[in-house]
């Protein structure tokens, strides 16, 4: 046998063992498992998806935790949750006894006081809530009330607006638009339905017809009903517009008090919208939005 032959099986004797080696080799190696058999969705395959824009977060509709009567809540809490000082600051003013609770000062840290509790800062009825201030543009078709109904309410249009429970000062009719304020400070409140108060209110009024002129006067003088003489600060014709368009200022706070006083003159009020408000205005509030007052408006009103 020739030199070149024996080469020749030397190199197909070690090709043969080279395969034989990757058979062996490939046992040992583990597979890659297949996920496309799984048939998971991606992490992000059950979220919202709103086209042409981002991820859209989901709403949470968790109500907030209210604290019944029978919680109780250190006393610190308590005043600094009403918004007079912090809670730091509130334990420096219960050390000196500023802080009564039922009729008593306490000093002592850590003392905890229930909802139904009296507690005075300073000589002032406090309560574990900051006050707040929310101005609502009222659209039609909402009744103003705080107790659940059947039919719509006010309340709904501000539920969103504090955790906190606010109160409507005063009321609207319920196709009555226009502003109405709400708050937890139940000293303006108090302030602003008194029947002393002098609130400067201003309606705009469309009627079914063109108001006369005498009837105008009439008005301007002031007229006699069962609830009593109602007296009107000023009225006048809207400019630009017919005469069955009226804007009407008055500081009665009665119910209803604005159609009875058309209907005593045979005149039906088709259209009422409160425009301004204790010196608050619609500017830049649409109608159904709300607001919240800012620091002036707010110490104007607490000057009234």
């Amino acid at each position: 046998m020739s030199r070149g032959d024996n080469s020749g099986k030397e190199r197909a004797s070690r090709k043969q063992e080279g395969k034989t080696r990757n058979k062996s080799n490939e046992k040992d190696i583990p597979k890659a498992r297949d996920n496309s058999k799984d048939n998971k969705k991606p992490s992000f395959a059950n979220k919202p998806y709103v086209k042409g824009k981002t991820l859209a977060k989901k709403t949470n509709t968790t109500a907030p935790k209210k604290i019944s009567d029978s919680d109780e809540l250190r006393l610190n809490k308590f005043v600094g949750n009403s918004g007079v000082c912090s809670r730091r600051e509130a334990d420096l003013y219960i050390q000196t006894g500023s802080v009564w609770v039922n009729g008593k000062p306490v000093t002592e840290m850590g003392y905890k006081v229930k909802l139904t509790d009296e507690v005075k800062f300073d000589g002032r009825l406090i309560t574990p809530y900051k006050k707040e201030y929310v101005l609502l543009n009222k659209p039609k078709g909402f009744v103003t009330s705080t107790s659940p109904e059947k039919t719509r309410t006010v309340m709904d249009l501000v539920a969103n607006a504090s955790k906190s429970v606010l109160k409507p000062i005063g009321r609207l009719e319920r196709n009555t638009t226009g502003l109405l304020l709400f708050t937890n400070d139940v000293d303006l409140e108090k302030k602003l339905t008194h029947h002393k108060s002098g609130v400067r209110k201003i309606f705009h009024v469309e009627l079914e017809r063109n108001l006369k002129f005498e009837d105008f006067q009439k008005i301007e003088k002031g007229i006699k009903l069962e609830e009593g003489f109602i007296n009107v600060d000023e009225i006048s014709y809207i400019e630009g517009a017919g005469k069955n368009e009226i804007g009407i200022q008055l500081q009665s706070s009665k119910n209803g008090i604005i159609h009875k006083l058309f209907e005593h003159l045979n005149y039906s009020v088709v259209k009422l919208d409160r425009v301004i408000f204790a010196g608050l205005t619609k500017k830049d509030l649409p109608r159904g939005h709300w607001r919240i007052l800012t620091e002036q408006e707010v110490i104007n009103l607490k000057m009234m």
